[in-house]
C-alpha cells in the first residue's frame, strides 16, 4: 500500500528509499532504537524548526518597521528556501542540515511578506497566525481521534486538487507576467474570495496527509534523519496555509 502526499518531503519515493537503505543496514547489524525515526523526535524537530522560522521572521519584521525594505529579504529567503527544499527532496539524508536552513530562510520570506501585509491592513498578521494555529489544532485532533480517516480515495482527491491548484497558480503567473491577463483569484471579488477559501481547505486537508505519512514513517522505523525530513515537510504545509490565510484576510479587509 502506498502513502502519497503532495508535499514534496512526504512523498512515497523518498520515504521508500529511506526504508530500503535502513533495511540494507539492518541486514548487516542491529539498528539501535535511538537511530530510528520516532513520533516524539519528529515533534521535537518540528518545534525547533518553528522556533527558528519565528525568530528569523521577527528579525525581518523589526527591521521592516525600522526603515528596511522587506521585499529583498523576502524574495531572497523564498528563493533560497525553495533551493533547499529541492535538494532535500532528492537527498533526504541531508535534511538534518538543510531543514534548519530552510526554516531560517523561509522566516525571512514570512517576516517580509507579513510586514507588507501588516502595513496595508493593521492586525491582519495576528489574525492569520491565529487562523493557522486553530486550523492545525483542529486537523490534528480530527486525525488523532480518527474522526477523519486518511484512505486511499481521500489521498487521491487531495493530491489531485493540490496539483490542480499548483498548475492554476503557475499558468496564471506566467500569463500575468507576459500578457495583460488578470487572474480571477486577484482582487476582492466573490469569485476571488471563493477561490481563496477553496485553497485554504485543500491546504488544511494536506495536513492530514502529512500526519499520516509521519505516523507511517515511525511505524516503518525509518532512519533518524527522517524526523527532520518529516518536520520540514510539515512546516512547508503550514507556511502555505499561513500565506493563504493572509491572502484571504487581505481580500476581506480590502472590501471594508
Amino acid at each position: 500500500m502506498s502513502f502519497n502526499s503532495k508535499n514534496p518531503f512526504l512523498n512515497n519515493k523518498s520515504f521508500s528509499s529511506a526504508v530500503s537503505r535502513k533495511d540494507e543496514v539492518h541486514n548487516a547489524t542491529l539498528i539501535d532504537y535511538n537511530q530510528e525515526m520516532t513520533l516524539a523526535g519528529t515533534i521535537n524537530k518540528s518545534i525547533i524548526l518553528f522556533l527558528l522560522l519565528t525568530a528569523s521572521a521577527m528579525v525581518i519584521w523589526w527591521m521592516a518597521f525600522n526603515g528596511l525594505n522587506p521585499i529583498v529579504p523576502a524574495i531572497g529567503g523564498a528563493i533560497v528556501g525553495l533551493v533547499l527544499v529541492l535538494i532535500s527532496a532528492f537527498k533526504p539524508e541531508y535534511s538534518p542540515y538543510l531543514a534548519p536552513g530552510y526554516a531560517l530562510f523561509e522566516g525571512l520570506f514570512i517576516g517580509g511578506i507579513s510586514a507588507i501585509f501588516e502595513t496595508m491592513y493593521p492586525g491582519i498578521v495576528i489574525q492569520a497566525v491565529g487562523a493557522t494555529f486553530v486550523t492545525f489544532m483542529i486537523c490534528l485532533g480530527l486525525y488523532k481521534y480518527k474522526i477523519v480517516k486518511v484512505t486511499e480515495q481521500f489521498k487521491s482527491v487531495v493530491v489531485a486538487a493540490t496539483l490542480a491548484i499548483a498548475t492554476y497558480y503557475l499558468i496564471s503567473w506566467l500569463f500575468s507576467m507576459f500578457t495583460s491577463f488578470v487572474p480571477v483569484h486577484y482582487g476582492n471579488s466573490m469569485m476571488s474570495i471563493g477561490i481563496s477559501v477553496f485553497v485554504i481547505v485543500i491546504a488544511a486537508l494536506n495536513l492530514f496527509l502529512d500526519f499520516d505519512r509521519i505516523e507511517k514513517g515511525t511505524e516503518q522505523k525509518m532512519p533518524k534523519y527522517m524526523e527532520w525530513y518529516g518536520a520540514m515537510g510539515l512546516m512547508i504545509t503550514l507556511v502555505w496555509l499561513y500565506i493563504e490565510f493572509l491572502r484571504l484576510l487581505s481580500k476581506l479587509n480590502s472590501k471594508n
